[in-house]
């Protein structure tokens, strides 16, 4: 036999209490639909939460603040020239050093037996020089004794030969004996135009050879002098007065030939060097004017270098500091404001803030007259400097705008300020 089943009061109304309350839903939710379709969305904001700046006018000055580094403006670097063995090290990195002080002593036992070989072979060759300039002189000393030795005879034969025609006229000397007397004076005569036609052209050689002979022994002695000077290097100097600020050496360690031992650094001559985003560097040019804040006060410097290498997206520049600028030091970092040079005398001006990161400076949201709401607007951007955009489209003279960071909001069309 069945049974009727009889409802409870609480089962009675449940069922269409949440059919009532589900209808509200859909209808609270196609009614933000429809807003977000016609409106937009909105968002309630405290307005105690936010920072707002008002759009103003004035000169906007084109300058970045940057941080730069300080290094010294003249460096020179310790090299060795012959390489070797750390002998001794003869003075502390840091330390002021005078021009030609001994730094460092290298030892190199080849190259002092390499040198000591080629002084032999240089004395060597020398020697051999000077014996040849000695032959030739001899041999035209001979020359000159020959020439003598034949015009004596030549002499000797002419009077002879006068003597012996005389003795033949009268019949007292054969007519044989005159005619050999005759024959060796031609024969003399004929031999002392050989040897000055041979002293004539051995002069004309000589000069050439011992012009070239004078020419090597300098070339010579250079080679002695560079053989000598390789010795030299072997005791490192200081080449200017300034500060050692890095002596990389140890007693024992050896060195190779052109290996960085060093560097002294020129006092009182100072630049900073400054890193920037590439995306300013079609904009920095050599000359332009830097503003260096030191605690003696404010210094104008201008840009003196570009490296327009990018590395890790941003590029340098240095800019030379003049002498006496103060107690700065290697290493030590100074702000500058970098002037750009598009300066404007009547710019809108809207504060810098933390909406930039949200909207990338291409929307912003602007306060309702009454300050109850605020609507999102689209405006465009110019420069930046350090405290301001310039304003190029989309914001009036006055207009509010929200400029701190937009959060989880700024996907909203417009906001209600509480």
């Amino acid at each position: 036999m069945d049974k009727k089943i009889t409802r409870s009061p609480l089962q009675k109304y449940l069922k269409p209490s949440l059919i009532g309350i589900m209808i509200f839903i859909v209808t609270i939710t196609a009614y933000g639909f429809s807003q977000s379709s016609t409106g937009g969305r909105s968002h309630n904001l405290a307005f105690n939460s936010i920072t707002i700046s008002e759009v103003v006018q004035g000169a906007f000055i084109d300058a970045l603040n940057l941080r730069g580094q300080v290094v010294p403006k003249t460096t020179i670097y310790l090299d060795t020239a012959a390489g070797g063995q750390i002998e001794q090290r003869l003075v502390e990195q840091g330390e002021y050093v005078e021009k030609g002080q001994p730094l460092v002593r290298l030892s190199n036992t080849n190259l002092q037996l390499d040198v000591m070989g080629r002084e032999a072979q240089v004395t060597e060759q020398l020697n051999f020089l000077r014996n040849t300039q000695m032959n030739m002189a001899t041999s035209q000393l001979n020359l000159r004794r020959d020439l003598l030795e034949i015009e004596l005879q030549i002499r000797h034969l002419q009077r002879r030969a006068k003597q012996s025609s005389t003795l033949v006229n009268k019949g007292l000397l054969a007519k044989d004996r005159l005619a050999e007397i005759e024959d060796d004076l031609s024969y003399y005569q004929a031999r002392k135009k050989l040897t000055i036609e041979r002293q004539q052209q051995e002069n004309s050689i000589r000069k050439v050879q011992v012009k070239q002979l004078e020419e090597s022994a300098v070339m010579l002695e250079k080679n002695l002098q560079f053989a000598r000077a390789n010795l030299d290097n072997l005791l490192i100097k200081a080449p200017v007065s300034g500060y050692l600020s890095e002596l990389n050496v140890e007693i024992g360690e050896s060195k190779e030939r052109g290996a960085r031992l060093g560097q002294i650094d020129i006092p009182n001559e100072y630049k900073l060097v400054i890193r920037l985003d590439e995306f300013y560097l079609n904009q920095v040019q050599r000359g332009l004017a830097v503003i260096v804040e030191l605690e003696m006060g404010n210094i104008e410097a201008k840009v003196t270098k570009i490296d327009s290498r990018v590395n890790q997206s941003q590029f340098q520049i240095e800019v030379d500091l003049p002498q006496g600028t103060g107690s700065i030091k290697r290493g030590q970092s100074i702000d500058i404001d970098l002037m750009l040079g598009g300066n404007k005398k009547n710019a809108l001006l809207l504060n810098r803030g933390a909406f930039f990161t949200s909207s990338g400076g291409n929307w912003v949201y602007l306060i309702a007259a009454d300050g109850s709401s605020a609507v999102r607007r689209d405006i465009s951007l110019g420069k930046k400097n350090q405290h301001y955009f310039e304003v190029l489209s989309g914001l009036a003279l006055g207009d509010r705008v929200i400029t701190s960071s937009y959060g989880n909001f700024d996907k909203a069309q417009q906001l209600k300020l509480n």
